[in-house]
């Protein structure tokens, strides 16, 4: 049976301060992600029961159970309490998916610091941007990525400690680098917990907009209470269960259900640092008996696309639920995956801002492939019209996604940005910046984002981002960058590319380009074709219009051409 029972009627009765209890958290008391984590589920008993089941490539593998969770988590926290580290500084996070990655994730909030994970393969110009923005004052790192650290490390001067998880001690340590080994390291047992709060901050996760740079987006403490439910009722973690979530803590499902949502239930998870690989995937779901699978539509696709041969070498048997997250998932993956895994994927629809899972499919309820599913329970959802922000009855017409502010997982602000902040809520709703439709049953589906963000692999690109990195390249003269339709990751990068006079237009220039964008951003944000063109479609007032470029892309009218520079 699952955890969430009869929908209606928890949506009849639903109030967040039940989890209080639950959680051993009393309003206005101590609430702290890292202890809640790991401490508290020791106090249960549960101090030998296996926490992290971490496996990388070659197969190597390390176990933690909750007591060694909590012990490691408090080691890293000593450390960074030694260095100076305060509460509400920010410390990055810039690991592989190492076990130090998600232990220090919680050592860091145990201090009353603020996390900040971000993706290993981010180049240094995207590094920079975030750890310069965010005035992070440490950051831990592997020998492998420190490099990237070291190219930027002149244009932070706020950057105080970098410390290095697995140094080896043959070579020399640069300006503000030292060594930690959680290995050997001293144990510490006895650790005063920062007495954070509700609305302390905790995790500050970036993400992509339209224009500008990546906007910090701040989380506090209180995000638990949504993190711990939504895994209860829609991942159904239980007991026994086995539990993977493939995402890299560097995005927000990483943390909210990659950390925060199994460990605040006490749950076993497991952890593959590799890349994908259908085969290897399947072995390590048969060899752990993984039972519930939480992955994204990308990997799902690439997984339909390796065939049903490969899924016949493995013994799926143990999956017991599975969900998906990231971006729309397609009806054809939905029924895919109950024809050939036995389950369903089950969507479900959140993003960065809001911190937790809003509209989902629900274990239990009858579902729609290719839908969204409904609300969450305790969150109060709709499509708006547009122009008026109010909610739309009829079902069929397409508006935008908005929520009632208020729920426990809600992003406080962008950092050093509440005007873009203010700028996301209309007439009483948060806006995520999405279209869908209701049907007749209150199933909401998705239509489109609402702007020109591009989604590749339920990871969000900037154009703005991209487009600045491509004119620091030497031969780039002017450029726009917009999404592409792809089979496997829904949308890709493509940039139209303006040469300066002597550059030729030829696959060397392209593979310049894209190794350029590779290195200095990361391998998402690199453009998966280059057309090199002899002009961009221009407003009167030199504004480029994407969405031109975008609908001869998505074989999309036009539209209205009037203000374009070149128009007659």
């Amino acid at each position: 049976m699952s955890n969430i029972g009869d929908y209606k009627e928890r949506l009849a009765h639903s109030d967040w301060s039940e989890v209080h209890e639950e959680l051993d958290y009393r309003p206005e008391g101590i609430l702290n992600i890292g202890w809640h984590c790991s401490d508290r589920i020791c106090r249960q008993g549960k101090g030998d029961k296996l926490a992290l089941l971490w496996e990388n490539v070659c197969g190597h593998e390390k176990r933690y159970t909750f007591n060694e969770l909590r012990l490691a988590s408090n080691t890293i926290g000593a450390h960074l309490r030694k260095l100076g580290i305060r509460d509400e500084d920010r410390v990055c996070l810039f690991m592989d998916r190492i076990p130090e990655l998600y232990i220090g994730f919680l050592g860091i909030l145990k201090i009353g610091a603020v996390a900040q994970p971000l993706f290993s393969a981010f180049g240094d110009e995207s590094l920079f941007v975030r750890l310069d923005n965010a005035g992070t004052r440490a950051i831990l790192t592997q020998r492998k990525h420190v490099g990237k650290v070291r190219k930027i490390l002149d244009r932070l001067p706020q950057l105080e400690h970098i410390i290095i998880v697995d140094h080896d001690g043959k070579k020399a340590l640069e300006d503000r680098e030292s060594v930690f080994n959680l290995a050997e390291a001293e144990t510490v047992d006895a650790f005063d917990i920062f007495p954070t709060r509700a609305e302390s901050p905790s995790v500050l996760h970036y993400t992509s907009g339209t224009t500008g740079q990546p906007k910090g987006v701040q989380h506090v403490h209180y995000s638990l209470i949504s993190q711990y439910l939504t895994t209860k009722w829609v991942l159904d973690l239980q007991e026994n269960d086995i539990y993977w979530c493939t995402a890299d803590p560097g995005w927000v499902t990483g943390t909210s259900y990659g950390i925060i949502g199994p460990w605040s239930l006490g749950i076993t998870q497991c952890v593959l640092d590799a890349g994908f690989s259908a085969e290897a995937w399947y072995r390590f779901i048969d060899k752990h008996s993984i039972s519930m699978w939480y992955s994204a539509p990308t990997a799902i696709r690439s997984l339909m696309k390796a065939g049903e041969e490969v899924v016949k070498r493995a013994d799926l048997s143990s999956l017991r639920h599975l969900a998906s997250v990231g971006e729309p998932l397609n009806a054809e993956a939905v029924i895919w995956s109950e024809r050939v895994l036995g389950k369903p994927f089950l969507d479900t629809y959140w993003q960065t801002e809001t911190g937790s899972i809003m509209i989902t499919n629900l274990p239990g309820m009858p579902i729609k492939p290719g839908s969204m599913g409904k609300c969450f329970p305790g969150i109060q959802g709709a499509v708006l019209n547009a122009k008026t922000f109010e909610p739309i009855t009829e079902p069929g017409i397409v508006g935008l996604i908005g929520f009632r502010p208020g729920w426990p997982a809600m992003m406080r602000g962008y950092w050093k940005n509440e005007k873009v902040y203010q700028e996301k809520f209309r007439n009483g709703w948060y806006l995520p910046g999405d279209r869908a439709k209701l049907d007749a049953e209150g199933y909401f589906w998705f239509v489109g984002r609402d702007d020109d963000v591009i989604n590749t692999g339920g990871h969000l690109i900037s154009p703005f981002e991209v487009e600045s990195a491509l004119l620091e390249y030497e031969a780039v003269a002017e450029s726009a960058v917009v999404a592409k339709p792809d089979e496997v990751n829904m949308e890709v990068v493509k940039a139209y590319v303006l040469l300066k006079d002597g550059y030729l237009a030829n696959q060397d220039t392209e593979l310049e380009i894209m190794n350029f964008i590779r290195k200095k951003l990361s391998p998402l944000a690199m453009p998966q074709e280059i057309e090199f063109v002899g002009s961009l479609p221009k407003t009167r007032s030199g504004k480029i219009m994407r969405r031109i470029l975008h609908a001869r892309e998505w074989g999309e009218e036009i539209g209205d051409t009037s203000t374009l520079e070149d128009d007659e």
